[in-house]
């Protein structure tokens, strides 16, 4: 079997020559071995006819492997000399023919050193990519954390004006004086609940 890749052929055909040339050969030598196969019931059959034959099953079993072996090694020498025919000039695209969806490096041609600064180009635009789809993640994820500070700051101010209706209930309609009115409670709250822990200490050592 050739070596020769013949890639530009697979692109054309759908498939590599050589495994075009491999299914023949296997479909022939398939057919040899049922021939053969079928020559030897014949001879068979016949000698069941023939009494007090002296050739028996094994004998004939030897010389069909010996005529096998034989058409085989002519039938893989002309196969050889077939193969190479039809790779020459049968499956072959000739080297000035150009398929249709390569056109246009016929109409647009370019020098290795384009093809390598064509190349370099891309490599740089993927990497472009690359660093705009980071850049966007990062920015999605700070929008995120925007929206949690902006949710905790509208908590906030929720609670701002929570307090300065609290403040308006108690006849203090500005915020400042809300707030300190709220400081100052907060303040009695906390001198009460440390009297009544001081005196819940003295009741127990009494």
């Amino acid at each position: 079997m050739s070596v020769d890749p013949m890639t530009y052929e697979a692109q054309f055909f759908g498939f590599t020559p050589q495994t075009c040339m491999l299914r023949i050969y296997i479909a022939f030598q398939d057919y040899l071995f049922e021939v053969v196969q079928a020559v030897e019931q014949v001879i068979l059959k016949k000698l069941d006819g023939i009494p007090d034959c002296a050739i028996s099953p094994v004998q004939i079993r030897k010389c069909t492997e010996k005529f096998l072996c034989f058409m085989k090694g002519r039938f893989d020498t002309l196969f050889g000399k077939m193969e190479q025919l039809f790779l020459q000039l049968i499956l072959r695209i000739p080297p000035n023919v150009l398929l249709p969806e390569d056109k246009s490096q016929e109409m647009h041609p370019y020098s290795e050193e384009e093809f390598q600064l064509l190349q370099k180009e891309i490599e740089q635009l993927q990497e472009k990519y690359k660093t705009e789809s980071c850049t966007k993640q990062a920015l999605l994820a700070e929008l995120e954390e925007q929206k949690v500070v902006q949710a905790k700051l509208k908590q906030t101010l929720s609670l701002f004006d929570e307090l300065e209706n609290v403040g308006r209930d108690q006849g203090t309609s500005d915020f400042r004086e809300s707030l300190v009115f709220l400081v100052q409670n907060s303040r009695k709250l906390q001198n009460i609940r440390d009297n009544v822990e001081k005196e819940s200490k003295r009741l127990k050592i009494s």
